[in-house]
């Protein structure tokens, strides 16, 4: 069982393998991580407080107080309204004698660090970035299946953008749909900005919609996912609006091979690097290598972008339970792009993937 409870108990082995005093966890996605709140604070101090061999303390805004008493894995709660110091009540909360504390140093500001280290007064601080970073990377089965029901629902929600796309949309008019199609099927929310670029901007891999006009002839992009249960999807099909050149199609089969590469190279024990390799050889002997300008893939789960990134140059083995993307590309200027994305997760035996939407070129509109 992966709970909460058993993710803290590894954090306060970690603590006595490394000395480290106490912990201080002040991402929000960690805070949940680790007990089941989910908070985005804003600008008030939110934190989970473990001093080495103690219970853990969570200290959340006094408005929270209620959302966090009905979280799983939040027992012993403190709060602070807003007239008050929140850095005094957690420096009341801090045990005597605390001289290592980690911290997560990636998360912190300055003006954060310098608060919190002015209240607390600890003589070192080191990263537990990594630490966390490696015990998200690999998926329990229960945070597995939340994010096959976050994928479920964002292949219902394209398949429902699919039926609205003919010749005289907007890009912007299909993103609107989308969204809302989210929330109506249970999302939280999009787990990033969605894309649908058409025609010659299908070609910008980060381009922004806009009231670009769909037209007969041309690539039609779609980039999309959603939050569900606090895990994420993320999924990219490119679509034919009519009928398309002989290049486009030529790019788009290039494109299909190389995702289907990669996704068979997916293996424990094989390395990040050739996966993103399995894909670009494809491409390049199509012709289309310098077109593909980003890495295959990155890490998934309670945020959209996470560890591991997924380039020719990671030399990192893949484990069982690890969940990312493989997304190749071609981008060419004055004509369009072609990206297909799946989330994959590494099994015992390979790999499954949980996106199931058809990759075969498809004509719509």
């Amino acid at each position: 069982m992966n709970s909460p409870a058993s993710r803290i108990n590894k954090l306060h082995a970690y603590m006595d393998v490394n000395g480290i005093d106490a912990m201080l966890i002040t991402a929000p996605k960690h805070v949940y991580y680790l007990t089941g709140f989910a908070s985005e604070p804003h600008e008030r101090f939110l934190g989970l407080l473990l001093p080495r061999g103690e219970e853990a303390k969570l200290l959340v805004p006094a408005l929270d107080y209620e959302a966090a008493q009905a979280a799983s894995g939040a027992t012993n709660i403190h709060t602070h309204a807003d007239t008050d110091d929140a850095h005094a009540i957690l420096r009341g909360l801090m045990p005597s004698g605390v001289r290592c504390l980690g911290v997560e140093k990636e998360h912190l500001t300055v003006s954060r660090f310098e608060a919190m280290s002015g209240a607390i007064g600890a003589e070192s601080y080191v990263d537990i970035g990594m630490q966390l970073r490696d015990m998200r990377a690999v998926k329990a089965p229960e945070e597995a299946e939340r994010m096959r029901e976050a994928v479920r629902i964002v292949e219902d929600v394209l398949r429902a953008g699919i039926g609205l796309v003919k010749p005289g949309v907007t890009e912007i008019e299909l993103v609107a749909e989308l969204e809302y199609q989210m929330k109506k099927r249970g999302a939280q929310g999009p787990s990033f900005d969605t894309l649908v670029l058409a025609g010659a901007k299908s070609a910008m891999p980060h381009g922004m919609p806009d009231r670009n006009v769909v037209k007969e002839g041309e690539l039609l992009l779609f980039d999309l996912g959603v939050f569900a249960n606090g895990y994420a999807s993320d999924i990219t099909r490119t679509f034919a609006v009519g009928e398309i050149t002989d290049e486009m199609k030529r790019i788009y089969n290039a494109v299909l091979a190389g995702n289907l590469r990669a996704v068979e190279a997916v293996r424990p024990g094989a390395s990040f690097g050739s996966l993103d390799r399995a894909a670009r050889e494809s491409i390049t002997a199509a012709g289309y290598g310098p077109q593909f300008n980003h890495r295959l893939g990155h890490g998934l789960g309670l945020d959209i972008h996470e560890y591991p990134s997924i380039h020719g140059n990671n030399g990192e083995l893949l484990r069982e339970g690890m969940t990312f993307t493989i997304e190749p590309g071609i981008y060419v200027p004055g004509i369009g792009g072609v990206r297909i994305e799946d989330d994959v997760l590494v099994t015992s035996q390979g790999v499954e993937v949980l996106t199931r939407y058809p990759k075969e070129l498809t004509v719509i509109g």
